[in-house]
This record gives structure tokens, C-alpha cells and sequence, in this order.
């Protein structure tokens, strides 16, 4: 289970398979033309590529891919849509439609998602639903989609009360994550993403979270070794899990360590005011003083290292106030909107112990009563 050992620096591409029968597929992982040579033989045979990026993204990387793309498709459009979390919505994914519509694109179209976690989950959800299916390839830009949003097939939009709640399960054709791409990543995106990274250690391998406890100066000064690792590791525990529990009917689950709490000070504060990241690291520290309120985590020793992990990755550890007077209360009604909410019972995702996780049904009052001892 572990595997935290870093591959050689001299490995020219990394491979995870996700094995999903008809539906498995590659994630390659790495850097210059040997990634992209790599990529070119998986790319899906189709009459048209429809590029769907953002407008911070494409004038980084747009024209890049898009001459990749003409060697191999007929025809090649391009759909630019506005940044951030915020236009994660109907009407953003009704651009991806319109651009489909208007200019003829068949069963045979593939759409490429070049961008992060929000365009690789509309693209995928907008490919999942185009004539009840297009093919579709994921190229994440940032660390957070390459280590977690882009793999899985977990495609949606978001509601004005719940995210991502409206969406589908459908798997990508290939995941090619580039690792240059991340060099022009604000800093805050970076660290969104280690977030993600950061999750992995308590859920499924305490090793690569003590890999990580080494390693998190390097990858906030983005070297290449360190994250290479970081993002090939997440991968592989992704895919171990995805495999396992494709639709998230059980194992699954615990990818949300930190996401139940950490989804409604998202839905709370705005959509785009918290960074999904951030939102998640203040979620697992909240998660973890739930475990330790459960009686699961008997001591504080994983918390007195998972808070300080947190902050040298230039992550919140404190969750924001919801409401003045009801916050408690506030996030309850957020968190009641979740995926893994069954008969109105909410369930979280805890550890016990760490490197080990699994989902529980928490009493409302248990839940308001750790909100209001770690909220000022």
C-alpha cells in the first residue's frame, strides 16, 4: 500500500493505469516532448477536437495543444470560458453546448479539457451529456486537478446549494499531466493543490505522509523531482481506489476526508472565495478533531503533525465563520446538501486510525458542538 519511494528522476514518463475493464485508462506523468510524443498515441481517434480551456488558461497553453491536435483531427475549435469557481454553473456549461452546436460537432468529436479541477469538470460533464456521450481527454494545468479532479471520471456543476451536485460519472479517454505546466501556478493555486496531495497520507499511506512531513519545502519551491512524485503517488492511490469503487458506492467515500466540511464553507462564504483547497485543509483539520471527539484518534499526535504540514504548505487551518449568530447551524444545512448525506443523517469521512479511513453518520448535535469549540 505504501510505494512512497520516488521514481527516478531519469524516468522519461510515468504511467498509472486505471483499470476499469472497457473504461481503463492512462494518466502519464511528466515533462517536454517525450510526455507529449507519449500522449499523441493515446489521443482518440475523431472528425473534430473541440479545446474547452479558460481565459487565464489559453494564453498559456492553447495554441500549444492545438497544433498538437491538428496533426490528428480534420478540425480543431476552440471554447474559451471565464475563470474561477464561481462560473461553475449552467450557464458557463451551456457555452461549451453552444459552441458544439454551432459548428456541427458529431458522436465523433473529442473534447480536450485543458485547464483545472472547474474544466475538467464541466468538459467532463458536458461530454458525458453531447448526444449521450463524446470521448474526452484531460490535460490539467494545475496541481489540483492533476492529483485529484482529473482522475476518476467525476464530472459536474455546481448548485447555488450544494457543489458539484449535479453531474455524472463518466471516465476520460487519457490524463496528461504535464508538469511544466504548473510553473506558472500562483502560488495559492499550489498550494490548493497540495491540499489534495496532503489528504492522501491519512486516508490510505501514513508513509507518503511522512514522505510529504520531508518533502513540503521542495514542492512549495516547485521542484520538479519532489512534485513528480507527489502527483505520480496521488495517482496511484486514486486509481487504486477508483478501481475498487468506480461509482462511489462505498471506498470511495473517504477521497472526501475533509471535503463534507470543507464544501460548505465553499457553499457558505461564495463559490471563488475560498479556494477549494484551502477550503478542504481547514475541512481536514475539522475532520480530524471529529475523529478525536468520536474516541478514533485517542491522542492528539496526528493532529500536532497534520496542522503544521498544513501551514508549511501555506494552508488555512482555521474554518471561517458561516453566520454571526447561527454558524453552527449554517453549516449543517450546507453539509446536509452532500453527496454522502443519507436519510437527512450526515456522514464524514474520519480517520481511525491514521492512514486508515471510513465513513460514519455523526449526530447533529455532536457535529454542532465541535463547530462551535474550534469556530470563533
Amino acid at each position: 500500500m505504501s510505494q512512497s519511494s520516488p521514481a527516478p528522476a531519469t524516468a522519461a514518463v510515468d504511467v498509472v493505469d486505471i483499470a476499469l475493464d472497457a473504461r481503463s485508462y492512462p494518466i502519464l506523468i511528466g515533462q517536454g516532448e517525450s510526455l507529449w510524443q507519449q500522449a499523441e498515441v493515446h489521443f482518440p481517434k475523431g472528425t473534430s477536437a473541440v479545446i474547452v480551456t479558460n481565459t487565464t488558461v489559453a494564453p498559456l497553453y492553447l495554441q500549444a495543444l492545438r497544433q498538437r491536435l491538428e496533426r490528428h483531427y480534420p478540425k480543431v475549435l476552440e471554447v474559451a470560458l471565464p475563470d474561477g469557481e464561481q462560473h461553475k454553473n449552467w450557464q458557463t456549461l451551456n457555452l461549451i453546448f453552444d459552441a458544439l452546436l454551432g459548428n456541427g460537432a458529431d458522436r465523433k468529436a473529442v473534447l480536450y479539457a485543458l485547464g483545472g479541477g472547474v474544466i475538467g469538470d464541466m468538459t467532463g460533464f458536458a461530454a458525458a451529456c453531447y448526444m449521450r456521450g463524446v470521448p474526452f481527454v484531460q490535460v490539467p494545468t494545475t496541481l489540483l486537478a492533476q492529483v485529484d479532479s482529473s482522475v476518476g471520471g467525476k464530472t459536474a456543476i455546481n448548485h447555488p446549494l450544494g457543489k458539484n451536485m449535479i453531474g455524472a460519472f463518466y471516465q476520460p479517454r487519457l490524463v496528461v499531466c504535464d508538469i511544466d505546466t504548473l510553473r506558472t501556478l500562483p502560488t495559492e493555486q499550489l498550494s490548493a493543490g497540495l491540499a489534495e496531495v496532503i489528504k492522501y497520507g491519512p486516508i490510505y499511506d501514513m508513509e507518503f505522509f511522512a514522505w510529504l512531513e520531508a518533502n513540503v519545502e521542495r514542492l512549495v519551491a516547485q521542484d520538479a523531482d519532489a512534485l513528480r512524485h507527489a502527483i505520480r503517488r496521488s495517482c496511484e492511490i486514486k486509481a487504486a481506489v477508483v478501481s475498487a469503487d468506480e461509482t462511489e458506492a462505498g471506498l470511495r467515500e473517504i477521497l472526501n476526508f475533509g471535503h463534507t466540511f470543507g464544501h460548505a464553507i465553499e457553499a457558505g462564504m461564495g463559490y471563488g472565495a475560498w479556494l477549494h483547497g484551502h477550503a478542504v485543509a481547514a475541512g481536514m483539520v475539522l475532520a480530524t478533531r471529529l475523529s478525536q471527539k468520536l474516541g478514533h484518534l485517542p491522542d492528539a499526535d496526528f493532529l500536532a503533525r497534520l496542522v503544521p504540514l498544513l501551514q508549511k504548505a501555506g494552508l488555512p487551518i482555521e474554518a471561517p465563520r458561516l453566520d454571526p449568530a447561527r454558524n453552527a447551524e449554517r453549516y449543517l444545512e450546507l453539509m446536509r446538501v452532500d453527496k454522502k448525506t443519507q436519510g437527512g443523517a450526515i456522514r464524514f469521512v474520519l480517520i481511525a486510525p491514521p492512514g486508515q479511513a471510513h465513513t460514519e453518520k455523526v449526530a447533529d448535535a455532536v457535529a454542532a458542538q465541535l463547530l462551535d469549540e474550534c469556530i470563533a
